[in-house]
């Protein structure tokens, strides 16, 4: 396999998670790397990787920017050719992989490669423009879809998300006081960031029974 993917709970999985990373952290920051463990705990296979231009940070040690989510659709659906995954396949993302994920979804879905689509704080606006929403695609997304976000996600709070017209494909999971990778202030919410990401973990697995039922 590629050393651009890193791969959790390889033998007899249910299903396969591929997850792509955020815009500014590779596919092992400890947010990644949180995330992955939490749903390789219920028997999921996780694959992460990355795309070429946070690869390219690892061996020219430059800080290039991302590209327009759009422009990586192609390398999502490479990554996804050369995984060649057995069973159930999920794809989704961290923040911007996620939202990469959600833009080739429904056709993977009506080919039938793929059995849904998973995002852990999907960047719904960026940070200070709720007027520039990147919801217009979730209007009509037919494939089936979580998404774990944090009711005060910069990106999207709970407040603002309820207010948009998404898709009846979508379930969104909220985590209390949570910020755009689910970490609460422990103080106001109660909860800790350990908390919430292993309630992620088991809510992921609850979405995915039911999609094979």
């Amino acid at each position: 396999m590629s050393t651009r993917f890193l791969e959790l709970n390889p033998e007899a999985a249910r299903a396969t998670i591929m997850f792509a990373h955020g815009a500014g952290a590779p596919m092992d920051s400890p947010a990644m790397t949180a995330i992955a463990e939490a749903l390789a705990e219920h028997g999921l296979r996780v694959v992460r990787f990355e795309f070429s231009y946070m690869a390219s940070r690892r061996t020219e040690g430059t800080r290039k920017p991302p590209p327009h989510a759009e422009k990586l659709n192609s390398e999502y659906l490479a990554a996804i050719d050369e995984l060649k995954a057995d069973g159930p396949l999920i794809i989704g993302g961290k923040s911007m992989g996620g939202r990469v994920a959600s833009m080739i979804a429904d056709e993977l879905f009506e080919a039938n490669h793929i059995a849904g689509l998973l995002c852990v704080g999907y960047p719904f606006h960026p940070i200070g423009k709720p007027e520039k929403l990147r919801t217009e695609h979730l209007k009509h997304l037919r494939t089936p879809t979580l998404i774990c976000q944090g009711t005060r996600d910069q990106f999207g709070s709970k407040k603002e998300v309820r207010e948009y017209q998404l898709s009846s494909a979508i379930q969104v999971s909220w985590f209390e006081d949570g910020d755009h990778d689910l970490k609460p202030r422990k103080r106001v919410s109660g909860f800790t960031h350990a908390d919430h990401i292993k309630s992620m973990g088991a809510a992921v697995a609850a979405w995915v029974e039911g999609l094979a039922s």
